[in-house]
């Protein structure tokens, strides 16, 4: 595949990235059930390889194809971005990294939806969508329509997030945050399984209605944080785990809680994240190895922070080349 690459490029491309309910008769099959049934078409296999989009929405629409079609050329296997829905001033939070709160933010779904029509092998993955902030038919319907479009690459990343502004804006509730997660996954799984729904909880109410067109290919869901509730929560109800931690600290909790919930670890997925820096191949080997030996089945690369525009996806080119002549891919 021949890739593009205009000459705005490297201007546009900047530093890379890093219960109160119902009865169990009253919904129908546990949430943890129909994970278990969903995880079958997760294929993990060998190791995989992600970057991610700049954690600050690119405003060139020719820079955010070019860079895509070259990932998807050197063979990497998903690309990501970062889901908040709304951006505050910089500033505000002095105790956090302004990208993370300052936005821009790409709208995951618009922006997938056009990759995916110029990519041949890329998942593409938000990591992560806030899902409490977005009714849940919508994400289940823009999802299920993603994947039909990009025949079958799409995989849903979701958390919680720490941002209350957020959830103000959009009159969600900040505190049932977890909770409501919880119960959209299950909502997710059944409308993207089942033609019409019925379905009665605390935050939704379904009588008869669905998407009446399920993908044929089954949507992976990411979940993604630190807590410790979050580590049981994608044990118990994902497909698989982005830590926003120490993998080191967090991976042995993940797969002792698989084990506890009775679900096979090697049908689940562990992403895990190595920086392309000046120690050069030796080095980054070093860093994918020991993820590997704590579970690690997909590897997300990045550039660090001094590194930036055409060198930055140069080194993230050269990283995957020198990872996957040694660990396969």
């Amino acid at each position: 595949m021949a890739v593009r690459v205009n000459s705005d490029f490297y201007t546009a491309l900047g530093t890379l990235p890093a219960a109160i309910g119902p009865s169990r008769e009253a919904i129908g099959p546990s949430p943890e059930t129909l994970a278990w049934r969903w995880a079958g078409a997760f294929s993990i296999g060998r190791v995989k390889f992600g970057a991610a989009l700049p954690i600050t929405a690119m405003s060139d629409a020719i820079a955010i194809r070019d860079y895509a079609q070259a990932l998807d050329g050197a063979g990497f296997d998903v690309l990501t971005t970062a889901g908040h829905l709304l951006a505050v001033p910089a500033e505000r939070y002095t105790d956090r990294p302004q990208a993370t709160y300052a936005g821009p933010f790409h709208d995951p779904f618009v922006v997938f939806a056009y990759l995916a029509a110029l990519t041949q092998r890329l998942h593409f993955r938000p990591s992560i969508l806030i899902l409490p902030l977005y009714p849940t038919a919508i994400v289940a319907k823009q999802s299920a329509e993603l994947q039909q479009l990009s025949n079958g690459r799409f995989e849903l990343g979701v958390g919680i997030s720490w941002n209350a502004a957020e959830y103000q804006a959009v009159r969600a509730d900040f505190t049932t945050r977890g909770a409501h997660l919880e119960e959209q996954i299950q909502v997710l799984r059944k409308l993207w399984t089942e033609p019409y729904v019925t379905f009665t909880g605390r935050w939704h109410t379904l009588e008869g209605v669905g998407l009446n067109r399920v993908p044929s290919t089954p949507i992976p869901i990411w979940v993604g944080g630190s807590h410790e509730r979050v580590l049981r929560r994608a044990a118990r109800l994902a497909d698989g785990f982005i830590p926003l931690s120490d993998p080191a600290e967090v991976f042995p909790k993940v797969q002792g809680y698989l084990r506890e919930a009775g679900r096979d670890a090697g049908s689940f997925g562990l992403a895990g994240r190595v920086t392309a820096g000046p120690g050069g191949p030796a080095a980054w080997l070093e860093a994918a190895r020991k993820l590997q030996s704590l579970g690690a089945t997909q590897l997300g690369l990045s550039a660090p922070p001094d590194v930036q525009g055409a060198a930055a996806l140069e080194r993230l080119l050269e990283a995957r080349k020198a990872l996957a002549d040694e660990l396969g891919g």
